[in-house]
């Protein structure tokens, strides 16, 4: 882990100095800094003054959280209208066969509307740490490993979209956010990295 260090870039218009802050957010943590239930939160992972999530990522979702204490670098990166490519790494059940993936590349109809296309290809089972609690298995009923890349961010998204096609997801992490990658935190673990500089030509 890497903390305190002014690796950032400088917000225009302060001399104050953009902090960016990813972290392998775990299974049963809540995508913020207080909760009323008493659940887990961010508050007992990454407790670094000033900073928020950019985006969010499920109760029940693992993987990669960006951190930040700028809003125009909070918008960057979470409003669907940068098109920012998110990575998941989904366990489903069953076997996924060729039409469900190209359910998936051209759109799913969920509820609250139709998904952008999306890249999806099975994958082989990727090397992560056990998840606490396991996932259940039904031994009946094998499993399929999917690399989803998304560019937008509609509620539990990946979830409805897999129930949608037919294989509900067991276990989801997300593996990158634009140019930033998991790579090789352990659950629960944070980096701070060099936050980028603000485009000049727009107002985010």
């Amino acid at each position: 882990m890497v903390g305190g260090a002014a690796l950032g870039a400088t917000d225009p218009g302060t001399s104050r100095v953009s902090r960016l802050i990813l972290l392998n957010k775990p299974y049963g943590v809540l995508c913020s800094y207080t909760d009323p239930g008493g659940r887990r939160t961010l508050a007992d992972l990454a407790p670094i003054p000033g900073v928020y999530p950019a985006g969010r990522l499920d109760f029940d979702s693992e993987g990669l959280l960006l951190l930040t204490d700028t809003g125009w670098l909070q918008a960057r990166i979470s409003d669907p209208q940068h098109k920012l490519a998110k990575i998941y790494w989904v366990q489903v059940e069953g076997e996924v066969q060729a039409s469900a993936l190209e359910r998936l590349r051209l759109g799913v109809e969920l509820k609250d509307g139709r998904t952008r296309p999306a890249d999806a290809a099975v994958m082989a089972a990727p090397g992560l740490w056990p998840r606490d609690p396991p996932i259940r298995f039904r031994r009946a009923i094998p499993t399929t490993w999917l690399s989803l890349t998304l560019r937008e961010g509609k509620k539990r998204q990946v979830r409805r979209m897999t129930a949608a096609v037919g294989h509900p997801t067991l276990r989801l992490v997300r593996v990158a956010i634009g140019e930033w990658e998991l790579g090789d935190l352990a659950p629960g673990q944070w980096r701070e990295v060099p936050a980028p500089g603000r485009p000049a030509s727009r107002v985010l």
